[in-house]
């Protein structure tokens, strides 16, 4: 239910959405507190574990390394996967329906925050097969 005074969001204060690979915990969305122009949270990725090559059509895509290692891929404008390792502090820009994936390489969880512009495409995740809805303060 969107509430529009849910200004202050933490990841444990909003349902999540768990995977094989991880966790979202949307903490800004047009269903959580009346966003309008864009969408994000907090991905939790265990050690060893990633969201494979994946697309959101029409949307553009910011995703923030908070913590942890990794390797992130996004696919250039002719279809090739660019990949680099990306730490803490790094800021990696998802042109508009370009294929991407981050996989967690170092030894403990990796977080990332991720924005979607224009809101949406994170609901569609709803849909795979190993989706399931953790409650407001879930297990991580």
């Amino acid at each position: 239910m969107t509430d529009k005074s849910k200004v202050f969001v933490y990841p444990k204060d909003v349902s999540a959405f768990g995977f094989d690979w991880g966790k979202l915990s949307l903490t800004v969305a047009p269903e959580v507190n009346g966003a309008e122009r864009f969408s994000g949270g907090v991905v939790d990725l265990p050690s060893g574990k990633g969201h494979t090559r994946h697309n959101h059509p029409g949307a553009e895509e910011i995703i923030f390394v908070i913590s942890g290692h990794g390797e992130q891929m996004v696919e250039d404008e002719q279809g090739n996967p660019v990949v680099e390792r990306v730490g803490p502090g790094c800021t990696i820009y998802v042109p508009e329906s370009r294929f991407h994936s981050t996989l967690n390489t170092g030894d403990g969880p990796m977080q990332l925050f991720v924005v979607y512009s224009p809101a949406g495409p994170e609901l569609g995740l709803r849909e795979l097969p190993d989706f399931k809805l953790l409650p407001p303060g879930g297990s991580h």
